[in-house]
C-alpha cells in the first residue's frame, strides 16, 4: 500500500518506500511538495475540494478515483489511475491535524483507463480564451466581440484548435480538453489550466 502523511496545507511530510516506488521518485524529490502536484490537472480541483472537507473537519475520510503522475516523464506509462483514500488524523492539541493518504499499488495505466496525459504547453493565450468561450457555450459572433476579433478570426483559431487536439467538431473539442485536463473540472465559467498555455 502506498502511504503518505500530509500536513493541513497538503504538503507531503513523510511517505513509505512503496509510495516513492509507485511515483518513480525519491524522498528528497517529493517531501515538501504539495500533493496535488502529483495528480493529473483534470482531478486537481475536485481533489482539493475533498481535502478541504478533511482539513476543515467537515468529514473524517473520503475515497475517490484519481489519475496520478509518475515523476519520470520519460516513461511511456508516466500516469496511472488508482483509488485514493484519505483519512483525517487529529492530534491531542487543537490545530494538530494531518491527513493520511493511501493508494493501492499496481493500478491500471492511465492509457488503459482512457486518460490523455500530455502536459505540453499546447495553447496560445488567444486559443485558451476561445476554448473557454466554446466550453461556456458562447457562439462565434459574441465570442469574437468579447475577444476583439472578427468572426473569421475566431473560426480560424477554432480550426487550429480542432487540428491540435485531433477532433472533428466543437463538442469533441471541449470533451477532449476536459479529458486531457486542459480545462479545470468543477469550475464555471470554464477555465484553462495555466500549465497548458505557452
Amino acid at each position: 500500500m502506498c502511504m503518505a502523511y500530509l500536513d493541513p496545507a497538503l504538503t507531503i511530510r513523510q511517505a513509505n518506500p512503496e509510495f516513492f516506488r509507485q511515483f518513480g521518485t525519491t524522498s528528497e524529490d517529493v517531501c515538501g511538495r504539495r500533493f496535488q502536484e502529483l495528480v493529473h490537472p483534470s482531478v486537481q480541483q475536485p481533489l482539493l475540494r475533498q481535502f478541504s472537507g478533511l482539513v476543515e473537519g467537515r468529514r473524517q475520510r473520503f475515497a475517490t478515483h484519481v489519475v496520478a503522475l509518475r515523476q519520470e516523464e520519460s516513461r511511456e506509462d508516466s500516469a496511472f489511475s488508482s483509488t485514493l483514500t484519505a483519512i483525517s488524523v487529529r492530534g491531542g492539541t487543537p490545530g494538530d491535524a494531518a491527513i493520511l493518504v493511501m493508494m493501492p499499488p499496481g493500478q491500471a495505466s492511465a492509457e488503459e483507463a482512457g486518460v490523455v496525459t500530455s502536459r505540453k504547453k499546447i495553447l496560445t493565450e488567444i486559443d485558451a480564451r476561445i476554448l473557454e468561450g466554446i466550453a461556456a457555450g458562447i457562439s462565434t459572433v459574441p465570442l469574437a466581440s468579447r475577444l476583439y476579433l472578427s468572426r473569421q478570426g475566431v473560426e480560424y483559431h477554432v480550426t487550429g484548435l480542432l487540428r491540435k487536439l485531433k477532433v472533428p467538431n466543437r463538442a469533441a473539442l471541449v470533451s477532449r480538453a476536459y479529458s486531457m485536463g486542459v480545462l479545470k473540472v468543477g469550475m464555471w465559467p470554464p477555465k484553462v489550466v495555466e500549465e497548458f498555455i505557452k
